[in-house]
């Protein structure tokens, strides 16, 4: 059998490498050591990805890629692990205090893009559990990470959100991946969607109107 060796860095490799999420009996404090390995593991992971969007000028901001990791982590063994927990939610699940900029909302990303598959797990579990509203709350500030996931996003300004070229181009990359049609409705994005496909649009979004 093989040894964990540390259930948070486990975790996390293994959710981005099989998409899986290992449960544990308990809850174990994260050490600054599995931080930095963590923060290690992410800079590397965030410019395999960088390669792929093609900017050279987007680093991978290490803060908001362990917060975002820690998040995940404890969500994901809160939705087993609840005996003496309801006093400590908001220190395992702490608020973003970084900077919202393009850098750290993909960077947190490489972690929260897995986190609305926990919140159906948790909302299937019991839809008045406290930690659900907290989880939308998070995905509603890094809205990017949750495109197929139903959120309010009524206060969003889009022309400021989608500014950033690169990102503009990952956001509607999701939607499209995700066929997100209430984001898809919405006026900006839609002709965004529809200058993008041209006259292929019925190839890659068929239902798109």
């Amino acid at each position: 059998m093989t040894e964990i060796r540390s259930p948070f860095l486990d975790t996390i490799f293994l959710l981005r490498k099989n998409e899986c999420i290992t449960l544990f009996s308990d809850l174990q404090e994260i050490s600054p050591e599995e931080e930095s390995e963590a923060a290690d593991y992410f800079e590397a992971e965030f410019e395999k990805e960088r390669l792929e969007f093609l900017s050279g000028q987007l680093p991978c901001d290490r803060p908001s890629a362990v917060w975002a990791a820690k998040v995940l982590y404890h969500s994901a063994q809160l939705h087993m692990i609840r005996t003496d927990t309801e006093k400590k939610i908001k220190n395992l699940i702490p608020a973003f205090t970084g900077v919202r900029n393009v850098s750290s909302l993909l960077s947190a990303d490489l972690s929260l893009r897995f986190l609305p598959q926990v919140l159906v797990a948790l909302s299937t579990t019991d839809p008045d559990d406290p930690l659900v509203k907290i989880l939308e709350d998070i995905l509603t500030e890094f809205h990017y990470s949750a495109v197929g996931y139903d959120l309010d996003l009524q206060r969003v300004n889009w022309e400021e959100e989608l500014k950033d070229r690169t990102y503009r181009k990952l956001y509607l990359e999701r939607i499209v991946q995700e066929k997100d049609g209430k984001l898809a409705e919405i006026p900006l994005i839609n002709s965004l969607l529809k200058a993008e496909f041209g006259m292929h649009k019925d190839a890659f979004w068929k239902e798109l109107k």
